[in-house]
């Protein structure tokens, strides 16, 4: 019964993430992410710091958007989402915390996504779960803000693509 509450609760809790509204307007561009939460590090990252990790955390996806009404394909480069929570490193009382831990991302105009641990480093959709800086090789446009997060593999990416990134909450979700 305790299994099933904190899925109901993860559930509920996602569902009211995918339906917020975005405002959406040049003060809301990000040049920065703070990762907090229930981490032992508190990370503030810009650009060039996402920049800086190790080649092999920084990936480029292609990913098909719909711009009006054509789709367009086009080539996003950044750190992948689980290196960032890494270097964060879940600060957890009990050993199996991650088991029901969630990742809020919110963007400047309150837009949320969310993602639980569990899917992001046992699933595919954890490796393509990226904050990105890059696309077709030129800086975000303001219209995303100068970093976004985007999850390539989720059969519909839209519901998760973050533009103007501002912050990454790790929660540790508890009865």
């Amino acid at each position: 019964m305790k299994r099933l509450s904190c899925l109901w609760r993860f559930a509920l809790a996602s569902a009211l993430c995918m339906f917020a509204l975005r405002a959406g307007s040049a003060d809301a561009v990000s040049e920065q992410v703070i990762v907090g939460g229930a981490v032992k590090t508190t990370l503030t990252l810009k650009v060039d710091d996402l920049k800086a990790f190790p080649a092999d955390q920084i990936v480029s996806v292609t990913v098909t958007r719909r711009v009006g009404d054509k789709e367009t394909a086009s080539s996003a480069r950044g750190v992948k989402l689980t290196a960032v929570l890494e270097r964060a490193a879940l600060a957890s009382a009990d050993q199996s915390d991650w088991k029901h831990t969630t990742v809020l991302a919110t963007a400047t105009d309150g837009y949320r996504a969310v993602f639980s641990w569990p899917e992001l480093f046992n699933t595919e959709v954890g490796a393509g779960a990226l904050l990105v800086f890059e696309r077709d090789g030129q800086p975000l446009a303001e219209r995303e803000g100068r970093i976004a997060l985007i999850s390539a593999r989720d059969l519909r990416t839209g519901p998760r693509s973050v533009r103007w990134l501002a912050r990454l909450d790790v929660k540790v979700l508890k009865e």
